[in-house]
């Protein structure tokens, strides 16, 4: 792991023993018990939205990446994340793409070309970024200017929505904050959707559970 990712706990809870059991826990235990959202809501966003030249920002497990469909057997795929351990286990896991890894914060400017990807997932990846959904805004701004005209935007992030949560969901999001595994208690789908709009067009955003399941497209200005 890098030096910066083992400051940042949203980064360093990515142990190779949790990505071992991420699908299991992550996935199945907490998507469906904790935040009501089943894995299939977002596979069918990635089969929708994918394209043959896609980047990746926050890859957990490789999941997504791993069952979804591409428009073609050769895509182009790009996995960009803090964590040095999620990025081996995804690139292993989708090893017959051949995919390019880059290790960094979303945070920070990235390292690509302008107009380079025709699409970008950021999946469960916004509620582990430090600060406020208005602070969170910059990664939106990063991602965009490496995004072809029209090109779309698509993710999920766990917000802060107390009435749609049971009382165990709560505390456990209550108790992620406080070790600074996540940093959402302010982040809500209004907010989502205002950070968005500053950078994209065509927003969606909508509530399955007590995750925010988004869309966007990229600005043709963004590129110029």
């Amino acid at each position: 792991m890098t030096e910066l990712s083992m400051s940042v706990p949203g980064a360093k809870a990515y142990s190779p023993g949790l990505l071992a059991v991420y699908d299991w826990l992550v996935l199945g235990v907490n998507a469906r018990l904790l935040w009501r959202c089943k894995p299939s809501e977002l596979l069918e966003l990635y089969d929708r939205r994918v394209s043959n030249e896609h980047l990746d920002v926050g890859v957990g497990s490789g999941f997504f990446l791993d069952r979804c469909r591409f428009p073609s057997t050769t895509p182009r795929i790009c996995l960009f994340d803090l964590n040095a351990n999620s990025l081996g286990f995804t690139a292993a896991r989708i090893a017959r793409y051949r995919p390019e890894a880059h290790c960094g914060d979303v945070l920070a400017p990235l390292p690509f070309t302008a107009g380079r990807f025709n699409s970008v997932g950021m999946n469960a990846l916004l509620h582990c970024l430090p600060g406020t959904m208005a602070t969170k805004s910059s990664a939106f701004a990063n991602v965009a200017r490496c995004m072809s005209a029209g090109a779309p935007l698509f993710g999920c992030t766990v917000v802060n929505v107390p009435q749609r949560m049971h009382w165990l969901a709560r505390r456990v999001m209550r108790n992620l904050n406080r070790k600074g595994v996540f940093s959402n208690l302010e982040d809500t789908p209004e907010a989502l959707e205002r950070a968005l709009s500053e950078h994209f067009d065509a927003v969606s955003v909508r509530l399955v559970g007590c995750v925010a399941i988004f869309e966007a497209r990229a600005r043709p200005s963004v590129n110029r």
